[in-house]
């Protein structure tokens, strides 16, 4: 990993010239770098990818960060707030550094779980430094569910996948953000599969199908 970044990554190069646009992935929590690889692989389009490693060791994988259980069990967790900011701006850090490193001024995000939440976020946080966003398995965390982050987001992509069988984050969380990312004027696909907490077949192609008709 180069020093001048500060996540530790893979890196995929673009088949084509360096001026390709890129995506970042983000994993779920207790996975690492490799897991969301063979997803970016199957996108279509030439770009470079980065499949980033989370900062915190949990088992033999990595958190982005802890959990608040205040509010009930797993299904009602909320990220906790310093850990969420840190990572936050860890992956703020990544990304601009991105174009120095790489000369990538064009980037999108696709996360799971933690990652999608993530992701979300910092899309709102930050929309028009990012072309569009998939968050898959995931929510919008109470820190940015209030409408006082939604400025300069209408029109953005987001494609956000949820599985009707999901124990760990309900589908209804999921619906929950779709719900208000839609009526802060984002450009919101949401669809749900008979599946738990992972990347089925047809979400999948579900996902390379919305991918082609963005950068169509």
């Amino acid at each position: 990993m180069p020093e001048d970044l500060p996540l530790f990554y893979r890196h995929r190069p673009a088949e084509g010239d360096d001026s390709a646009p890129a995506l970042v992935l983000l994993h779920g929590r207790g996975a690492d770098e490799d897991d969301l690889v063979p997803v970016g692989q199957r996108l279509p389009g030439d770009r470079h990818v980065f499949s980033v490693r989370a900062p915190d060791r949990l088992g033999p994988g990595y958190s982005w960060y802890d959990l608040d259980l205040s509010a009930g069990g797993l299904e009602e967790s909320q990220p906790d707030a310093a850990d969420f900011e840190r990572s936050r701006g860890l992956l703020d850090e990544f990304v601009d550094g991105l174009s120095e490193r790489y000369g990538v001024d064009r980037v999108s995000l696709l996360g799971f779980s933690q990652g999608a939440i993530l992701a979300l976020a910092t899309v709102l946080e930050r929309p028009t430094d990012f072309e569009w966003c998939v968050a898959l398995h995931g929510y919008l965390p109470d820190s940015h569910g209030d409408g006082s982050r939604f400025a300069g987001v209408e029109g953005f992509p987001v494609f956000l996948g949820a599985g009707d069988l999901d124990q760990v984050i309900p589908a209804s969380r999921a619906e929950r953000a779709a719900g208000l990312l839609a009526d802060a004027g984002l450009s919101v696909t949401f669809r749900t599969y008979p599946t738990g907490h992972g990347i089925g077949a047809a979400e999948l192609a579900d996902l390379t199908d919305w991918v082609a008709e963005c950068e169509s």
